[in-house]
């Protein structure tokens, strides 16, 4: 159980710079008014899907370790409310397939930026937050 759990706060770390990397890229891509290529989507696919990954490992731990012993507390939901939030917003640029570049690259920014400030509060919404 404690191997998911350490799997699951360090791949936390893989997102947060794919989700750097991610808001740098369509930020510039923006702003350059340049064409939505194969690394902007190959960026917007990473973040997500590592999203998709991060909450499915939450969930079979959530459960998992609930069941065994240690409960559902009030804490736990809220940070398991807060990432499927966060999941959702990761997938969001998805609806921009067919929007011009520069909408693309703005309203994907916002997505992830959003995603992220979801992550970093579900996370200090835990015991010892971002230092666990």
């Amino acid at each position: 159980m404690t191997f998911l759990l350490d799997l699951h706060s360090a791949l936390r770390w893989v997102l947060v710079v794919v989700a750097v990397a991610a808001a740098f890229r369509f930020l510039v891509g923006w702003r350059r008014k340049a064409a939505y290529g194969g690394l902007d989507r190959a960026l917007s696919s990473t973040f997500s899907g590592l999203m998709d990954l991060q909450l499915l490992m939450g969930i079979i731990f959530l459960v998992w370790n609930g069941l065994a012993g240690a409960g559902f507390p009030l804490y736990r939901i809220e940070h398991g409310v807060m990432m499927l939030l966060a999941a959702i917003t990761a997938h969001v640029p998805m609806r921009w397939r067919a929007a011009p570049a520069p909408v693309r690259f703005r309203n994907s920014l916002f997505a992830v930026v959003g995603a992220l400030l979801l992550v970093i509060l579900g996370v200090f919404i835990l015991p010892g937050g971002w230092t666990r």
